[in-house]
């Protein structure tokens, strides 16, 4: 009984850590996604009390993402916020499908390279659009309007002082606490969420000093509604159902399928990394995903993916069991329905503060050097990923970086470079294969064989010769065959030959299985 009470308090201390992280996390991402705040923690709500009870990765936490904010604000701008929950509402939907057909890894099959350049490409976005809003501004619209317009933008603040700059001061206060906390802070103390305490403390230096800035209401169409957060659910209409049908509808819905997916089963492996619980089972994580964002579109409100840093947090808070992330949903509705007055007193720079750090960290390109490791072809990937989204925007983005990563796959699959060195004196031709010797380059390896002169002695090297198939084996018996029978000898390593093929083949029935 009591080892039953311990685990209880354990999960409920974690589920209280996962809460004072996600309460500012979901009101900033909803700033970032063009959305009413308290839309987020609804969103966070049904990530916890619904997706947590379903959940594949049971120590994953679901709720609003950053990640997404970028579509999610191009959506709402285009589309209107009374067309975004029907769209959300059908990419939980395709999710449902996706799942239902177990196609959680196939969603796992994309490039690194295209991954990381999309979480750059959206960090860059975030903090770019994300700065203007911590002036007390608003962002200027594209990627690169915004990027460029960041220099313009502080100078204008500085040059003409009051408001702009005190919603500066309250942002970078925000980010210095958060950075401060973490590089100094005890590591007994570290549980406590550092953005929590940034938020607190610009609450406090605001209310101190009467700052004049941009508080949470100013976002709100009627103030008053922050005493009330379920007033900004919009269930779907007639009106909104008849254009399910449109192209531009359609293409938003996969759009937040696709990446929604690929974010949250990319999290819940990294979760699988961090201890030694159970392991994710992909598609019942992607049908639970899919129910939540149907929930979360029939409300009118934020998707949600698999998120890294609510995860992380309830992992290193001692969570061994799905309870924790119910719970820390079970918060959220507790604090929604009796402390969301509170909300008055945030200011708005302080969670675009927060949000400009998160896109810092998103873009900052710590893994370069490991895509290196890989050869530059990667890195040239994922930079070309991210000046794609910051150019156009994320679909268009993640869309050439999978072409790239195609064109790459043919590549690696139909270049050979055969090089023949001919001593006329000792009657020896030396045959070195480079590359991939598939069925797409067998005639080019043909023709290079009927050149050899008859009766040669011909010695075959593939020590860098990365596959084999069978087509190209087969092509090297039957000439081995011709050419002995016109008096000449081929020397090659027929066991080490066939055994670089048969593993490639062991290898890809393994991974196909």
């Amino acid at each position: 009984m009591s080892n039953g009470h311990s685990i209880i308090g354990r999960e409920a201390l974690a589920s209280v850590v996962v809460f004072l992280v996600a309460l500012p996390l979901c009101m900033g991402i909803s700033i970032a996604s063009g959305v009413p705040p308290t839309a987020g923690l609804i969103t966070g709500i049904v990530g916890g009390l619904v997706v947590g009870f379903l959940a594949g990765s049971p120590l994953q936490v679901s709720g609003p993402a950053a990640g997404l904010t970028v579509l999610v604000w191009e959506t709402a701008q285009h589309q209107g916020l009374a067309m975004l929950g029907v769209i959300v509402l059908v990419a939980g939907l395709i999710q449902v499908a996706a799942g239902l057909l177990k196609l959680g890894q196939w969603f796992r099959a994309v490039s690194p390279a295209v991954i990381h350049g999309m979480l750059a490409g959206i960090g860059i976005l975030i903090f770019s659009s994300q700065f203007h809003v911590m002036l007390d501004g608003k962002p200027l619209g594209g990627g690169l309007d915004n990027l460029f317009g960041v220099p313009g933008a502080l100078a204008h603040a500085v040059s003409v002082g009051g408001q702009p700059v005190e919603a500066l001061g309250i942002g970078l206060l925000t980010i210095a606490v958060i950075v401060g906390w973490g590089a100094l802070a005890p590591k007994r103390l570290q549980i406590v969420p550092g953005a929590l305490l940034a938020v607190l403390a610009s609450v406090a230096v605001a209310a101190a000093l009467h700052l004049p800035v941009k508080y949470i209401p100013d976002l709100l169409k009627n103030p008053d509604d922050i005493n009330n957060i379920w007033s900004v659910i919009q269930f779907p209409t007639l009106e909104s159902a008849r254009r399910l049908l449109d192209g531009d509808v359609l293409v938003a819905a996969v759009s937040i399928a696709f990446i929604a997916s690929a974010e949250t089963l990319l999290c819940a492996s990294a979760v699988d990394q961090m201890h030694q619980g159970p392991r994710t089972k992909y598609d019942r994580e992607l049908c639970a995903q899919g129910i939540g964002n149907a929930i979360c579109g029939l409300f009118g409100v934020l998707p949600m993916t698999g998120v890294i840093v609510r995860s992380s947090a309830n992992v290193d808070a001692g969570a061994t069991t799905r309870m924790s992330a119910i719970l820390h949903g079970a918060w959220l509705l507790v604090f929604a329905a009796v402390l969301p007055f509170t909300l008055r007193y945030i200011p708005v720079s302080s969670l675009s503060g927060l949000l400009v750090y998160t896109g810092y960290k998103l873009a900052y390109p710590k893994v370069v050097p490991k895509l290196l490791h890989y050869g530059k072809t990667e890195a040239t990937i994922y930079l070309a990923t991210i000046a794609m989204i910051v150019a156009t925007d994320l679909l268009k983005g993640v869309l050439f970086g999978l072409l790239l990563s195609l064109i790459k796959l043919l590549y690696v699959f139909s270049h050979l470079e055969i090089t023949v060195t001919e001593n006329a004196p000792a009657g020896r031709v030396d045959i070195d294969l480079k590359g991939a010797a598939t069925l797409i380059r067998l005639p080019l390896l043909a023709a290079e064989l009927e050149q050899v002169p008859q009766g040669a002695e011909i010695h075959v090297h593939f020590e860098h010769l990365d596959y084999i198939d069978h087509a190209c084996l087969d092509l090297l018996t039957n000439w081995e065959k011709q050419h002995e029978a016109s008096g000449g000898n081929l020397v090659i390593e027929w066991d080490e030959l066939s055994w670089k093929y048969h593993s490639r083949r062991t290898a890809n029935v393994k991974a196909e299985a």
